[in-house]
């Protein structure tokens, strides 16, 4: 028999969105990026926010044909920094996901992952040098609530972030805080130690606010315990965000080194207001992380 991948240009999302929706605070801040999903995911997830595709095959979700040749063309067209593979997992798409990747990274257009980090090496290494910026969901450091809450495990994940850091690949992190099961403060001061330590002080990391959907009845995450963890986090990595409440401390990105206001947010509305050249810090010139270009292709300088 032969192996082929059903879900092969299958498309039931597609958007043009700000590229911090994904969420990425230090990747083009401002700029827009085509986004694109289809169907499944390779966890199952009690509390998935997202489950009317990622949950879902059809018949159940609708779609259209987008061969990858089409979606290099239409981010170009719209003039979008790049394509993001987002919306469901994108590494269960993984044929579509490089071949389209391929394409994008020859015109010097972005690549940007937004996934679960639940792959095997192999594959990840051949994707790696197509990929720009990846955004992980690190649902917990624990390996119980991976095979009792989401039906994988932590390893690979931890696995993929060291290897796409080492690759050289822009990584954030992102993790859903869910009261009664990862927001313990061992276990936040262990992901964020964790955090520092394999992907740099420097690495952007998201707390997200987690609202009640799916199969899972935990309660929403209060404000309380965002900023906790908030506090916990900034004990240890320089640049970390709140998502899905509004939090002002949480939402601006600030130098590292003299605390100077760099990007002011306000839900997706974005205002650089003191950053230098190369993504430095305007006021003391430190290196703040922040990419805004990306050197390749004959339409780099067209971005």
């Amino acid at each position: 028999g032969r192996l082929a991948a059903e879900s092969y240009g299958r498309v039931t999302s597609l958007a043009l969105d700000p590229v911090e929706k994904k969420p990425l605070y230090h990747f083009f801040p401002g700029r827009r990026i085509l986004s694109v999903g289809t169907y499944g995911c390779n966890l199952q997830c009690r509390f998935c926010q997202n489950s009317e595709i990622s949950q879902q095959s059809p018949p159940d979700v609708g779609y259209d044909e987008l061969p990858p040749e089409t979606l290099v063309r239409l981010a170009a067209d719209k003039r979008s920094i790049g394509i993001a593979y987002t919306y469901n997992e994108p590494l269960i798409w993984y044929e579509y996901v490089l071949d389209a990747s391929r394409l994008a990274h020859a015109e010097g257009l972005a690549n940007v992952l937004v996934t679960n980090g639940y792959v095997n090496p192999e594959p990840l290494a051949e994707l790696l040098p197509y990929i720009d910026a990846m955004n992980v969901d690190i649902k917990s450091f624990r390996e119980e609530f991976y095979r009792d809450i989401s039906g994988g495990r932590l390893a690979p994940v931890l696995d993929t972030v060291k290897a796409s850091v080492k690759a050289g690949v822009l990584v954030e992190t992102t993790t859903l805080i869910i009261p009664g099961h990862n927001d313990s403060d061992e276990e936040l001061g262990e992901l964020a130690a964790w955090i520092a330590a394999e992907a740099g002080e420097d690495t952007p990391a998201h707390l997200s606010a987690y609202y009640q959907r799916y199969r899972f009845s935990a309660p929403p995450t209060p404000v309380e315990t965002l900023a906790r963890a908030y506090g916990i986090f900034r004990k240890r990595l320089k640049h970390v965000y709140i998502g899905n409440v509004a939090m002002e401390e949480g939402a601006h990105t600030r130098c590292r080194e003299c605390g100077a206001l760099l990007i002011q947010r306000m839900g997706y509305s974005t205002r650089k207001v003191d950053v230098g050249e190369g993504g430095s810090c305007g006021r003391c010139g430190a290196d703040n992380k922040i990419v805004e270009s990306i050197k390749r292709g004959p339409s780099t300088s067209d971005k």
